[in-house]
């Protein structure tokens, strides 16, 4: 959600008049939507990574606002848990010399942050699920000290109106019962941020939504979870359960959970702030000053930050951000579907492929959803976090695929052309790309090699459990200090 809120007493009134002022702020969008307010010269790319914090062991060090007192820089924040720490990097144009520069740029935050960290006896870590997580890691005392979060806590236990099961099939099956939405804090992801114009959206849109098990299959990296063994990318599925605000009598009712890929391809923006106002009770209903239609008559851009307060406390896979920027008005998507690592540059190279892909996928004659129903495009996502690499995708043309054929020989191509459109240079484009090639070529993706490398320190140490997932959880630094590529390890 990413904005500080005062902890309150919420009433009845103030969830009426939120609703009210969330259905105003969807009126004015719509209007400005109308009026084309959304107009930009060269599309921006913008990027967030969210990491863990670790000690000299590998367990989860809860200190991060003391880390972040000395990184002391405005573009790193908390996240959830006190082991989390978030960076956001500057927006820059797509295609331009910024978008060549990002990984010596990204690598060059992590560095500083890694010195700052040292200084408090902590480590940074790139992965999807920390390995070395363990249940009692996830009280709600190890939430961090920052209102909105408390207040989050508290209003999705408040809408269930019970304790949180937990149930993730695999290798070595979890069930487990929380009363807190801290397993939520396990998840670290790495969100791509693309600026669409409002003509544009909802084709890029489907397009995102449609690769997304494809990105998911290909990037996996969160194999472990409480010592358990579960899916290649767990980080789905248990992000998907640790924010659910409905009870079993509600899921079987149909209501919406707040995790969502959606369920239906769309035409515009506006269906998806529409949609979250029509099937989502506000969990912060916090109200602003401002009259969005007043700022719109006397010629000004509205913040609507009603809207964008409900938005971000509904977790699309693909989100829609309505922002003001310097005066000025931008939609754009966010992509949430990856984990944070291996490397900078597998992350770097992740965003290349999705950039290519969904330029392509956007702008062709016969779209992919024309082709594809959105339940399928639904159940590759769990397939891909299922199984990775591993598992069998559908994909319009050629049916049931394997996901590294699919990869190689249909979506590859596309990126390819679509980094040619967006003007990115070629020996960029043709480095990170290979890397997309090669994990798919030799099936190492983060997951794999995690759960290669444990496999290994079990067998020959004969070390417990959270001792060789320790071990591999250095290891992994290790090797995400190189910046070498996952498949390289």
């Amino acid at each position: 959600m990413g904005r500080d809120v005062a902890s309150v007493t919420i009433s009845g009134e103030d969830r009426r008049r939120y609703r009210d002022k969330v259905r105003r702020c969807l009126d004015v969008l719509a209007r400005m939507l109308g009026e084309s307010q959304f107009d930009f010269e060269r599309p921006h790319i913008g990027l967030e990574i969210e990491l863990n914090l670790i000690d000299e062991l590998g367990d989860p060090l809860m200190r991060n606002a003391d880390v972040l007192k000395a990184i002391a820089d405005p573009a790193w924040d908390t996240e959830l848990g006190q082991f989390n720490l978030e960076i956001n990097i500057p927006p820059r144009e797509l295609g331009g010399e910024g978008t060549g520069e990002l990984e010596a740029e990204v690598r060059d935050h992590l560095g500083h942050a890694e010195d700052r960290a040292g200084e408090v006896g902590g480590e940074l870590i790139m992965i999807g699920v920390l390995p070395t997580l363990r249940r009692s890691d996830i009280g709600e005392e190890t939430l961090s000290s920052n209102a909105r979060y408390k207040m989050l806590n508290d209003q999705i236990f408040r809408a269930r109106g019970e304790e949180m099961h937990i149930a993730i099939d695999g290798p070595e099956p979890l069930r487990m019962h929380t009363d807190t939405i801290l397993p939520e804090a396990a998840c670290t992801s790495v969100q791509f941020h693309l600026q669409v114009s409002p003509d544009e959206f909802g084709a890029y849109w489907n397009a995102a939504q449609a690769v997304a098990g494809a990105q998911v299959a290909m990037a996996a990296n969160s194999p472990f979870l409480f010592g358990h063994r579960l899916w290649q990318e767990t980080r789905i599925t248990l992000f998907e359960q640790a924010t659910d605000t409905r009870p079993d009598e509600l899921k079987t009712q149909g209501v919406r959970p707040r995790v969502w890929f959606g369920e239906r391809w769309i035409t515009s923006v506006f269906d998806l702030f529409e949609e979250n106002t029509r099937y989502f009770p506000s969990l912060l209903p916090l109200c602003d000053d401002e009259d969005p239609l007043a700022v719109l008559d006397d010629g000004g851009i509205p913040e609507l930050g009603e809207l964008t307060l409900h938005n971000g406390t509904i977790y699309r896979w693909n989100r829609p951000i309505y922002a003001v920027v310097k005066g000025r008005p931008h939609l754009r998507i966010e992509n949430r579907v990856l984990p944070a690592g291996p490397s900078v540059a597998d992350v770097v190279a992740n965003g290349a492929f999705y950039y290519g892909v969904v330029r392509m996928l956007a702008e062709q004659d016969r779209p992919v959803w024309t082709r594809m129903s959105f339940n399928t495009a639904e159940e590759n996502l769990h397939r891909a976090a299922r199984d990775g690499l591993d598992s069998t995708l559908y994909w319009p043309g050629v049916g049931e695929v394997p996901a590294a054929e699919l990869i190689l020989r249909k979506l590859l191509p596309l990126a390819h052309e679509g980094l040619d459109r967006w003007g990115v240079d070629p020996a960029r484009r043709d480095r990170l790309l290979g890397i997309i090639e090669r994990r798919c070529v030799t099936g190492q993706t983060g997951a794999a090699w995690q759960i290669a490398t444990v496999d290994s320190i079990e067998e020959s140490t004969a070390a417990p459990r959270h001792e060789a997932l320790r071990l591999m959880t250095r290891r992994y630094v290790e090797n995400m200090r190189s910046n070498a590529p996952v498949h390289m390890w």
